[in-house]
């Protein structure tokens, strides 16, 4: 079979839903094609329960040979959270080779054009999303998620992403036509007249520095972002993370195998322990877009340094709750409990700061104090976790021991209103589970401000006294300003407040949420609908995702003519 009659057999397959994407991200309405519920799959050649977590057990202790140019030896090394050595190596490159490899295929890749870039994606895709229970387990066992959120967050919400990436890439492409006639009137001389063609270029090859908590989640956007727009992609994976990107890496190389396109246009980036790959590979002048997702500091390296690419980062920020008022006081306690206990706060969407009145707020039961406010919710953090069974489904494993280390600390910043218990899981008993600290600061003290300015990663939050409602505002826009946020949340039911933060959350360009009390958290969101981040505030430079996450992935040349 001909390779361009397959890529239009692609487009005839995949039309419809890139159509249905192109409505979504259009009306910002709930769609999505990937099922969230793990019995929707097993049939038409989807991995059921039982199938996917065979074939992830098929591949631990295994080789995954990729097939790609360069490799030079094997590395693995990776360690559940839940105490299972994988076992899984993969291929080490000798970039000398791999990404002049990487750049043979692109000018096919061009030429292609943005619809049959956008099918080849899709089906991608769509063969990931029929092992969505094989890359959950893979999820599940690098990040440390409980099971049912590896599934959701690490299979059809990360397909999700990917999809809008597509989506949005290709929007921007064909927002230019391929080609124009010009004429231009001369009066009584006869018109000038041109042909004009114009083609989407791919700036490069694209580096995906793959995060350890969300490998899939914040990988798939750039990876499927930079692809669709005609870039090749080198994936470098976490070192405690490969297994999710490497099969992902390994479907996308069959499928544009199998389209006639050259496999190496997407390729796995594995490294020794300690080797630091990313800093080599960010400034190789073959590398002309970075996406990056991790701590500050190597996210400020990457762009002053990477000077030559096109830099996308999700960094740091301290996420800030206001508690002003409210008129459903029991659904704000659940709401904050769920969403402070939620992967054992290891999300970079996860509320950090909880700024409460000092003299208390006014609810639907009557005024609570600050000390009532903080031991209601510490009350209702501990009954959600106080089963354990519950308690693992929700919190899932620590992930690192960093993340253990500073979870211990906190407890000596403040006056604890919620101390952390170990959790132990039946099923994985080398796991580390821990349940949330909630510790009392003061928003008047210097000390208790060095330590809720700056970002605590994990199951950590201050309840941070402030002297009025507008202080909270004033607090909240300068750790936006300073710190960065990729979440705010408010609960108020005055409308004159309610604007406050809105204009503060505008003029410091952070995403809010409000008055949140049923099942939608404010570490939450819904491709196709929700931005992830603003682009505008220190914590990330690109939202998830929008026209600027990219466009300037590619750049339109010309070529014109007389007719």
């Amino acid at each position: 079979m001909a390779a361009e009659l397959t890529a239009h057999q692609l487009i005839a397959q995949h039309r419809p839903t890139l159509d249905q994407a192109l409505e979504a991200i259009r009306t910002r309405a709930y769609w999505s094609p990937h099922p969230e519920h793990p019995k929707a799959y097993g049939e038409n050649g989807s991995l059921g329960m039982a199938e996917g977590k065979a074939a992830f057990d098929a591949v631990l202790g295994t080789r995954i040979d990729l097939g790609q140019p360069g490799t030079d030896d094997w590395v693995g090394g990776e360690v559940s959270p839940y105490g299972i050595e994988l076992g899984v190596t993969y291929p080490h490159a000798d970039v000398d080779v791999l990404l002049p490899a990487m750049r043979a295929g692109q000018r096919a890749w061009r030429d292609a054009g943005a619809e049959a870039r956008a099918a080849v994606c899709l089906e991608i895709l769509k063969r990931i999303s029929d092992r969505t229970h094989e890359f959950a387990h893979a999820v599940m066992h690098t990040s440390g998620q409980a099971f049912m959120m590896a599934f959701q967050a690490g299979g059809p919400h990360a397909q999700d992403r990917g999809l809008e990436a597509v989506a949005y890439a290709y929007v921007e492409q064909v927002r230019t036509p391929d080609s124009a006639e010009w004429v231009k009137p001369q009066g009584k001389r006869d018109p000038l007249t041109m042909t004009k063609r114009f083609t989407p270029v791919p700036r490069g090859i694209a580096l995906l520095i793959g995060c350890n908590t969300f490998p899939t989640w914040n990988g798939y956007p750039g990876l499927f972002a930079s692809l669709a727009t005609g870039n090749a992609v080198l994936v470098k994976p976490h070192p405690r993370a490969v297994l999710p990107l490497a099969l992902t890496v390994q479907v996308a190389r069959e499928v544009l195998a199998e389209t006639g396109f050259d496999p190496n246009l997407v390729a796995l980036a594995a490294e020794h322990p300690g080797e630091g790959i990313a800093k080599t590979l960010a400034v190789r002048p073959e590398i002309r877009i970075i996406d990056y997702t991790g701590s500050t500091a190597f996210g400020d390296w990457l762009e002053a340094n990477a000077r030559q690419a096109q830099v996308y980062t999700e960094k740091a920020g301290v996420n800030t709750v206001i508690v002003e008022s409210t008129d459903n006081y029991k659904g704000m306690l659940s709401n904050l409990a769920f969403s402070l206990s939620l992967y054992s706060g290891q999300m970079c969407t996860t509320p950090q700061n909880l700024l409460i009145p000092r003299d208390g707020i006014t609810t639907d039961e009557g005024p609570k104090s600050f000390d009532e406010v903080v031991a209601d919710l510490a009350k209702s953090v501990g009954g959600l976790l106080g089963d354990d069974a519950r308690a693992n489904a929700l919190l899932g494993a620590i992930v690192n021991p960093d993340v253990k280390t500073r979870l211990e600390a906190a407890s000596g910043l403040g006056e604890v209103a919620l101390p952390s218990r170990e959790i132990s899981n039946p099923e994985f008993p080398d796991a580390v589970v821990r349940t949330p600290v909630i510790v009392k600061l003061d928003g008047t003290k210097p000390d208790d401000e060095a330590a809720y300015m700056s970002e605590c990663f994990g199951p950590v939050s201050f309840a941070v006294a402030v002297d009025s409602a507008a202080d909270a505002v004033d607090l909240l826009r300068r750790t936006i300003r300073d710190k960065g946020a990729m979440t705010v949340g408010a609960y108020t039911s005055s409308e004159e407040f309610e604007q406050a933060v809105q204009e503060a959350c505008l003029e410091e360009c952070a995403q809010l949420s409000l008055n949140l009390t049923g099942g939608v958290y404010v570490n939450q969101t819904a491709a196709f609908s929700d931005f992830h981040g603003s682009g505008g505030n220190p914590a990330a430079n690109a939202a998830l995702s929008d026209g600027a996450f990219v466009a300037n992935r590619f750049r339109v040349v010309e070529v014109r003519r007389d007719a």
